[in-house]
């Protein structure tokens, strides 16, 4: 979850609801050399953390004016502890509040600072949690998994109970080394949870090596293994290996010494059978199934992690945050992603490289997520989506500009300037 420092004095993201506390610990930490990232309530941290990993979180406990237990701060505290055991959180108090922080720091908490804090005495709490990050981790840790296949932090995020009997699952298997088969359709995040379960497991310093079936060759696989050594190799897409090349695993599994397994494939169905995988290779990968569930039956999580993503890519591309408009909320909740979460992101992604109003509305959603269909679901892209998306409101509306705007989600002025892009 967190780097180590890549600054001298490193990168802190302050989590705390109140507008005036994050600007004064900014405009404090910035004055120390330190670079700092905020975030108003721990799904923001999340995002935030996925754009840009931190080496520290400050970490206030309630985020809500009346609040005073804690219990979300440590719901998220005990999160982030999951995820990454040499995460360094200082968390803030009240003066009333010692017992809480006492408490936090039995679960996980670094070090805890009390609000109002004197100046001097947050800087010194932040260096010395910037120092143990350096002692936990070091500089010159081997990387885990390379920047260009995965975000830097592996989220596993969503509040359905799905989800949580897979976050069940994680946190008992990634202790031990048995072998792993997760099963789910395209894009659900099945190498998401292999990630998860390498991040959570003794070997996380080792390398994470994945590894795609589908044409797999006899130089390949021994390399990868190789890479491998020490840490987890995921085979990706299992089903897809054809026999010969089975017997090649087989062998090469045989001496690939101290290498945990976890392997991914859409339906168990097709391991069986003459044309799946052999018995022996079969019973050495599937001592534990995880099946990963689909947005289907995730129920709200589709909006969360919708969410999240605009929040992500809104910071990478340097884009405003804006919220989404109750219209495009609505079509994402309902919405069967054909895709599952991959073509959510890339709809969210799509969205904020392209919205132009204060929020995003339903026309800019829509537009991104047709933007992704197939050409076997009509072959649209971009701009013929958002076309046709404006010409249908347009013309149920006797070409009522007012009424068309209100049904895409957008102003008057913003639909005649798509309405002169697209010559309607």
């Amino acid at each position: 979850m967190l780097n180590p420092p890549s600054s001298p004095s490193g990168h802190v993201l302050v989590v705390d609801d109140d507008a005036d506390v994050l600007k004064a610990a900014s405009l404090l930490l910035t004055r120390h050399g330190m670079k700092v990232s905020v975030a108003r309530n721990p799904a923001e941290a999340w995002s935030a953390l996925a754009a840009d990993p931190a080496d520290v979180v400050l970490l206030d406990l309630n985020f809500s004016r009346a609040a005073t237990s804690g219990e979300e701060g440590f719901a998220w505290l005990t999160e982030v502890i999951a995820h990454d055991p040499d995460a360094v959180v200082v968390v803030v108090t009240g003066h009333s509040g010692v017992n809480i922080a006492v408490a936090a720091m039995r679960a996980g908490a670094s070090d805890f600072v009390m609000k109002p804090w004197r100046n001097d005495r947050l800087v010194a709490t932040l260096e010395n949690a910037l120092e143990l990050r350096r002692r936990r981790r070091g500089a010159n840790d081997p990387a885990v998994m390379a920047p260009e296949e995965t975000d830097a932090l592996p989220l596993l995020l969503g509040d359905s109970p799905a989800m949580e009997r897979v976050r069940a699952i994680i946190r008992r298997v990634a202790p031990t080394d048995a072998a792993v088969l997760i099963l789910g359709e395209a894009g659900v995040g099945k190498s998401l949870i292999a990630r998860n379960i390498h991040h959570q497991s003794a070997r996380a310093s080792s390398p994470f090596v994945a590894l795609d079936m589908d044409g797999l060759d006899a130089e390949t696989l021994p390399a990868a293994l190789a890479r491998a050594r020490g840490g987890t190799l995921c085979l990706e897409d299992i089903g897809a290996l054809s026999r010969p090349a089975q017997g090649t695993l087989a062998a090469a599994l045989e001496t690939s010494g101290d290498t945990r397994l976890i392997a991914t494939t859409r339906r168990r169905e097709t391991l069986k059978g003459p044309s799946g995988l052999r018995d022996d290779l079969l019973f050495r990968l599937n001592t534990v199934e995880i099946m990963a569930p689909p947005l289907s039956a995730r129920g709200g999580d589709a909006l969360l992690l919708a969410e999240h993503f605009l929040r992500l890519f809104a910071k990478r591309y340097d884009r405003p945050s804006k919220p989404l408009s109750a219209e495009a909320a609505a079509f994402i909740r309902g919405r069967t992603w054909v895709g599952e979460v991959r073509a959510l992101r890339q709809a969210m992604e799509r969205c904020v490289i392209f919205a132009e109003g204060p929020a995003y509305e339903l026309a800019d959603v829509a537009a991104g997520e047709a933007a992704h269909e197939s050409p076997t679901a009509g072959g649209l892209d971009l701009a013929a989506s958002e076309r046709a998306l404006i010409a249908r409101a347009l013309e149920s509306h006797a070409f009522n500009v007012s009424h068309a705007a209100r049904q895409l989600g957008l102003t008057r002025a913003a639909l005649y300037r798509r309405m002169a892009k697209h010559g309607l």
